[in-house]
């Protein structure tokens, strides 16, 4: 993040040439793995291992799955496999997750923050490798919760992000919203591509007089990366809110507010070339 804002505040320092090039590149570079690393940080964050007399539920990022406790096979370290069980790659620290196909146990879904003292949750289904803060507490309280019974019978449940996206995909007004925004956002990069090159100066910062400081044309450049950044984050905070039912007139507004505030900066490159530098 440091070096995406270093990169682009030199951009807009600089006029058309050879330094404007090298560094919009090195911005883009290191601006592109942010959302990736965000969303693993907020998954992190969110995960919970939540265990009781009626289910297991493991929690990570979107993801969700609920196990009823009577599915379960069995609970055991990941160091009693007579075969060793690679991760998924890139496993990173705080997020080895993915699937993994193991030569004794088929596929294996990832839903860990360390390789270290892991355990194996295996249903008739899949097998789950997780990483409770202590291992053999989360054992002995699995075993008690067995012998206990379940008071009501659980429900399997299983939620995958790529779930929330395509249901929210079918919704004709999300998907008016998503486009929107990202029409509109390729459409202000566009413009203001192409405005630079014809532009030596622009007025930024001018107040009710429209009057202000003169500063080179590559500075619009900012706009629409500042545009681009507002509309990820919004899609993303809609996203999180669209898993509930009861939620999700709250997403509707979120993506409207990122389409109208995508509309706003264009509107804004509109008045600012229409000002006299």
């Amino acid at each position: 993040m440091a070096v995406a804002a270093w990169a682009f505040f030199n951009l807009s320092q600089q006029t058309l040439g050879l330094a404007f090039v090298v560094y919009l590149l090195i911005g883009l570079v290191a601006f592109a793995p942010l959302p990736f690393v965000a969303y693993r940080a907020y998954a992190l964050f969110r995960a919970r291992y939540v265990l009781n007399r009626e289910s297991l539920e493991l929690r990570w990022g979107l993801r969700d799955e609920s196990i009823p406790l009577m599915d379960i096979e069995w609970v055991r370290p990941v160091e009693d496999l007579a075969y060793p069980l690679r991760a998924p790659s890139p496993a990173l620290p705080g997020a080895v997750l993915g699937l993994r196909r193991h030569r004794d146990l088929g596929i294996v879904e990832f839903m860990a923050s360390e390789t270290r003292h892991m355990l194996l949750v295996a249903t008739a289904r899949k097998v789950y490798a997780i990483s409770p803060a202590d291992a053999t507490e989360f054992t002995q309280t699995f075993s008690r919760a067995v012998e206990l019974g379940s008071l009501s019978t659980a429900r399997p449940k299983s939620v995958y992000p790529s779930f929330v996206l395509a249901e929210a995909w079918r919704s004709g007004l999300v998907r008016y919203l998503w486009l929107a925004a990202l029409f509109l956002n390729i459409g202000l990069i566009a413009w203001t591509s192409l405005l630079i090159p014809s532009l030596r100066q622009v007025v930024f910062a001018f107040g009710p007089d429209r009057t202000g400081s003169a500063v080179p044309a590559t500075q619009l450049v900012l706009l629409p990366l500042l545009s681009a950044f507002l509309a990820l984050a919004g899609w993303g905070a809609g996203l999180y809110y669209y898993r509930w039912q009861e939620e999700r007139p709250l997403a509707v507004i979120i993506w409207a507010s990122s389409a109208l505030t995508s509309l706003l900066f264009l509107i804004a490159v509109l008045f600012i070339i229409s000002t006299p530098a």
